[in-house]
């Protein structure tokens, strides 16, 4: 039987001549009519690239896009939408501060007699195309108040309000628990019902069997084929993304004897000028040496504030944080690298890197003195010391080029070398794997578990429930600002995702936190 395409990619071909990149070579690419696709492959692969040629947000060299049979120049986004064609981004893009009915129809806002914004009639045909896609959300709900699984129903609706029946959606769960991971998938395959085609971005191999009906694997530029899912398993798509079967998994420690407190925060809380509920509420811990310490939450329940107040970006109101004994509360971030902060942001673009300077520049930015001789940088240690760092931590780049052209990925790779390479006893990682692929994903997981193993004290603050189960020796939740469960050992390792992410949406409350 002859299966309708929605999408027909031929030879599409893009290269940046920033870095002389060949992003996509030659690459084929099928969208059925009313499938869920997903598109796989590692970082650096060029399956964003290829889709933001879709997206009309990059122009390609060669090549030809037919859309529902009709070849097209896809331009700019507002063609794509024109064309029935919408993309959900990683990072949202919403005002916070406006209702969801205003970040849906906002640009084609309509008009009370062709004049004056017509906010009733938004709220409206907002709600009517809810309803139509039984959403959990109402149209008149402020965003600042929706959870992160209710702020990406948005992101899709702001697609369903343009009418697009071909949708992609780069890295969907990245920031979502089980049980809001569970429902954005009956979302999905309930649009798919209705006749919308899918594109998933993700690299969670357990996704896409979970999802998809067909696979599509690129890897270094070119397409390697389009597989049916129920006929390929985890790791052969694995084997397909590497060139080798790769599992996550790393070896837990238990806090060893004579271990000491490195970091302890005690009664933490931040508060937020005009806000009531405290951001953080009286958060007491210990983070030791030889343990990896991990922090599980929702996106907007602290988990963000924690890496703000650990990394020096913002002042508490009340508490007192100490390390090693000595207290450094308040001391600034600088103060904290000085005393021996290494830190991972989870903003690798705006807080990890500075995108204009070189990939050097970025490693060894706060340590040039020790790279100068007689007064000036020794440019030839300098670019030593910068290839040493890309081959070991496997960054594809040169140590000139500026990091803003480099991949997410690879941009991540760079700021976990420098801050790896410098730590003195205790690491800070946010969201550490957020985009890298899944070798990248196990080399970052065997870089922790080998500065456990040295005796650094790692905190690790993540929304993603696999890296928090698979790497903590000890876990704490956050819900809302206050610490709502605690597990250790082998309760840690036996944890169920559903379990935890019960807490992490404050369904349940330990009677006493325990650790």
């Amino acid at each position: 039987m002859l299966l309708e395409l929605a999408v027909e990619m031929r030879n599409i071909t893009k290269t940046y001549p920033q870095n002389n990149l060949r992003a996509n070579d030659g690459v084929d690419f099928l969208l059925r009519k009313a499938e869920i696709l997903c598109l796989a492959g590692e970082n650096g692969a060029g399956k964003t690239t290829l889709m933001k040629v879709l997206y009309g947000l990059e122009n390609h060299e060669e090549g030809t896009i037919r859309i529902r049979g009709n070849q097209e120049k896809i331009s700019s986004p507002l063609v794509a939408n024109r064309l029935g064609i919408g993309m959900v981004h990683q990072h949202f893009m919403l005002v916070e501060d406006f209702t969801v009915a205003q970040n849906i129809v906002m640009g084609i806002e309509p008009r009370a007699y062709g004049i004056t914004y017509d906010l009733k009639k938004a709220v409206s045909l907002v709600n009517e195309v809810i309803e139509h896609h039984h959403f959990s959300i109402r149209a008149d709900m402020l965003v600042r108040n929706l959870t992160v699984g209710q702020k990406q129903q948005v992101e899709i609706l702001k697609m369903l309000y343009r009418d697009v029946d071909i949708l992609i959606l780069d890295e969907p769960t990245a920031v979502l628990t089980e049980q809001e991971i569970e429902s954005l998938f009956t979302t999905l395959r309930q649009l798919a019902k209705r006749g919308k085609s899918l594109i998933l971005i993700t690299h969670k191999l357990q996704e896409i069997i979970a999802l998809s009906d067909r696979v599509a694997v690129m890897r270094q530029g070119k397409m390697l084929g389009t597989y049916e899912t129920r006929e390929v398993t985890e790791r052969q798509i694995s084997a397909l993304m590497m060139g080798k079967s790769i599992s996550l998994s790393i070896k837990h420690a238990k806090r060893p004897v004579g271990s000491r407190p490195v970091i302890e925060c005690k009664n933490i809380t931040v508060l937020r000028q005009g806000q009531e509920r405290p951001l953080l509420n009286s958060l007491t811990f210990t983070a030791y040496s030889g343990e990896i310490l991990g922090f599980a939450g929702v996106s907007g329940n602290g988990l963000g504030v924690l890496e703000a107040v650990l990394g020096g970006f913002i002042p508490t109101f009340n508490g007192q944080i100490l390390h090693n004994g000595q207290d450094i509360t308040n001391i600034g971030t600088a103060q904290l690298r000085k005393q021996g902060l290494a830190y991972v942001p989870s903003d690798r673009l705006q807080v990890g890197s500075s995108l204009k300077a070189s990939v050097q520049e970025n490693l060894i930015v706060g340590e040039s003195k020790s790279f100068r001789k007689n007064g000036f940088l020794d440019q030839k240690r300098v670019t030593k010391h910068t290839n040493d760092l890309l081959e070991k931590y496997s960054a594809k780049g040169t140590a000139q080029m500026p990091i803003g052209t480099m991949s997410g990925g690879n941009i991540q790779k760079v700021i976990l070398a420098r801050e790896i390479e410098r730590y003195l006893d205790y690491i800070v990682f946010s969201e550490p794997t957020w985009g890298l692929d899944i070798a990248s994903s196990q080399f970052v997981y065997e870089q922790m578990a080998s500065l456990r193993d040295k005796g650094a004290s790692v905190i690790l603050i993540s929304s993603n429930l696999d890296e928090i189960l698979t790497l903590s020796d000890r876990i704490i939740v956050l819900y809302r600002g206050t610490r709502v469960a605690s597990f250790v050992g082998d309760e840690a390792r036996n944890l169920s995702k559903e379990k935890i992410g019960e807490y992490m949406l404050g369904i349940r409350k330990q009677e006493k936190s325990h650790v």
